[in-house]
């Protein structure tokens, strides 16, 4: 008796008449990177500072304005100094560009849902693209640590605008320092957080941290500097009031200068008296060491 013929083989599934590409996003791409901000990037870095001292429920004492932070932050080479990186978001692909961006993320993220972003106009970038927008930024500079005897970098801020959270950005600007701190042969990142940011709290705990409970931040700051540089409270008060347009009413009280020399309180000598005494106040700020 003849054998059974075998089966005929599986007939192959055909395949679908369209498909996607491997390099076509799915769902709602966002394109990202992390660049070095220069120094016509401060209206959004100002306005970015502000954001988060409304925040951390801290705007009073934000006194920041677009030319203190010009005059002050960009006076020295990135990395040397203060440097920032701002974080950028794009409904397309960056073309290529200048500007010196950061390696250590991916380029792409895939959302859900669109962003809404109610500030887009405001925080429009000054690239040459109109759908880049300024999302987030981190602030940070050297310092140095005594018992590992290498630098660091201290994080002064990191900030991401409300509507661009919960996506990983923060964790892209922390990365950006940590690997810079890496490549120039850094032994820490510091930084600190609100004991009421439980939400901060857990991302830097995430993140590998280590949160410290045992220390406390210390800092002088206004007139506080001053009591530590001046050698008398007299000093003080005096350069207090003189700020404020009262030193005359302070020349009347004391009578004499801190020397214990008095001095005529003729109107005439007032302007006189408290023009040389503010000058040497100047003086005694520049040559006076800090004592701790």
């Amino acid at each position: 008796m003849a054998a059974a013929a075998p089966p005929p083989p599986p007939t192959p599934t055909p395949s679908p008449a369209f498909t996607l590409p491997e390099t076509t996003p799915i769902g709602n791409p966002m394109f990202v990177r992390i660049r070095l901000a220069t120094k016509s990037d401060v209206p959004h870095i100002h306005k970015l500072i502000h954001q988060l001292a409304l925040f951390e429920r801290l705007p009073h004492h934000c006194s920041a304005t677009e030319s203190s932070i010009s005059a002050t932050l960009f006076n020295s080479p990135p990395f040397h100094s203060f440097t920032v990186f701002l974080l950028e978001v794009s409904p397309h692909p960056f073309p290529p560009t200048p500007h010196p961006t950061h390696p250590f993320y991916p380029p792409t993220i895939n959302l859900d849902l669109p962003v809404s972003d109610p500030e887009k106009e405001v925080f429009r970038s000054d690239d040459n693209n109109d759908d880049v927008v300024v999302a987030g930024f981190v602030l940070f500079f050297p310092n140095y640590s005594t018992f590992l005897s290498k630098p660091g970098f201290y994080i002064e801020d990191l900030f991401v605008r409300e509507c661009y959270r919960r996506k990983g950005f923060g964790k892209m600007l922390l990365s950006s320092v940590a690997a810079q701190a890496v490549k120039m042969g850094y032994g820490r990142v510091e930084w600190v957080v609100l004991d009421w940011n439980v939400n901060a709290i857990r991302f830097c705990e995430e993140m590998g941290a280590q949160v410290l409970q045992e220390w406390r931040i210390c800092r002088l700051t206004g007139l506080g500097i001053l009591v530590v540089h001046l050698p008398t409270a007299r000093e003080t008060l005096f350069y207090v009031l003189y700020r404020r347009k009262l030193a005359s009413i302070f020349i009347f009280m004391v009578k004499g200068s801190a020397s214990g020399r008095r001095i005529p309180v003729a109107p005439r000598n007032m302007r006189q008296y408290s023009t040389s005494r503010h000058k040497k106040i100047h003086l005694l700020l520049r040559r006076r060491p800090t004592q701790c």
